[in-house]
């Protein structure tokens, strides 16, 4: 059985001026894997996926997919087809023929096209609403449309552009679970992009994590959350506690704090950084004999889980700690604080921004995006 990979994005750059949208990033995509690309407004994501799409052109690099580049492939000609965050539903098409649209386009024979159709619609779960037009739906129902439109092709990859961002909240954790059952379903390679990393860690087999046109991290979405590569990974990956110090053989000292557990491989005296999950925080109402002690500045409770604030004395943001169920403690109580073993990070982005690029890159990077295009329309 093959390994290949079926998308490889080899040293991908992307320029819009003086700015640079992407630097050299690499990454390959599997072939039947959920495949999310992450990070905040800005970072490149979606100037990646357009150029796997084929509606940018990178300045260098190489795409590849089952092997063949398709740099230089019109996107029509490509074995990828792109489901837009908009929808782009024909609004006087019902949705039969929004779903039929494309297909007709190639010319395939009618019967092929009322089977398929067919097929698509009882797999997404439209089968009851084909005479319907898009204003008659609900915004999931749209989203199935466009999801139905975009499979019923079949292309080898299927791009999706922030696809639940227009749904509610209750609507939008539905779609996640039934975007991943379809994508199993259907035996597609699916590459989402998204800035929310609560939807990213729910669907996604992996993830790549970008920031100013970086590869930040690649990794399952466990690891991601145990083992962030990056102090921003941390912080961007789930909520964290960064506490910031000096390594040691045995974690990383930390002023005010004491000294945390934690495994690395920086040098003693190095500036690192804890990273505490909340629930590795132990709080104790038995605060007289704790090394370590605070003041609860507030809970918030969540139905399974209650999240704690408690300011810790030479700590400049609160301690953050969960636990199950609703807190007994209240605002003012002083509490022992322990924490438990903790990941541990440069203090700063990996040396990886400057190794990729050169000064040129560096001055656009912190120039920021005036020339480029927004992150978040699509064409």
């Amino acid at each position: 059985m093959s390994t290949a990979p079926l998308l490889r994005v080899d040293g991908v750059r992307a320029v819009y001026g003086d700015t640079v949208a992407l630097h050299g990033v690499s990454l390959d995509i599997a072939d039947n894997e959920f495949f999310a690309l992450l990070g905040p407004s800005g970072c490149g994501k979606t100037t990646l996926l357009r150029s796997i799409a084929g509606f940018e052109t990178p300045e260098s690099g190489r795409i590849e997919v089952d092997g063949r580049d398709l740099l230089g492939m019109p996107p029509h000609k490509r074995p990828v087809n792109m489901m837009f965050q908009s929808y782009a539903l024909f609004p006087h098409l019902s949705v039969e023929r929004n779903i039929a649209y494309g297909l007709e386009a190639e010319g395939l024979p009618r019967a092929e096209v009322r089977r398929r159709v067919g097929e698509v619609m009882e797999v997404v779960g439209l089968g009851h609403l084909g005479r319907r037009r898009p204003a008659q739906l609900s915004g999931g129902q749209r989203q199935r449309v466009a999801l139905a439109r975009a499979i019923v092709k079949r292309p080898r990859l299927l791009l999706l552009d922030e696809p639940l961002s227009a749904l509610d909240r209750q609507v939008r954790a539905s779609m996640q679970l039934e975007l991943k059952r379809l994508q199993h379903e259907v035996g597609l390679t699916f590459v989402v992009v998204t800035h929310d990393q609560e939807e990213a860690m729910s669907m996604a087999d992996r993830i790549a994590v970008l920031r100013e046109g970086h590869l930040e991290q690649l990794a399952t979405p466990q690891e991601l959350y145990a083992n962030p590569a990056t102090r921003f990974v941390a912080s961007f990956i789930g909520t964290a506690n960064l506490l910031d110090g000096s390594a040691t053989t045995a974690g990383v000292e930390v002023p005010g704090v004491g000294a945390v557990a934690g495994t690395h491989r920086f040098a003693a005296g190095a500036p690192a950084t804890a990273v505490v999950r909340p629930e590795d925080v132990e709080l104790s109402p038995d605060a007289a004999t704790a090394s370590l002690r605070g003041t609860v500045v507030d809970t918030y409770f969540l139905g399974g889980a209650s999240t704690i604030s408690v300011e810790v004395p030479g700590v400049a943001s609160p301690i953050l700690a969960s636990v199950h169920g609703a807190s007994r403690l209240a605002r003012g109580d002083v509490v022992g604080v322990r924490f438990g073993r903790a990941a541990v990070v440069a203090h700063d982005v990996p040396a990886a921004s400057a190794a990729e690029s050169d000064a040129t890159d560096a001055t656009a990077g912190a120039a920021g995006a005036a020339g480029a295009p927004q992150e978040e329309v699509s064409a």
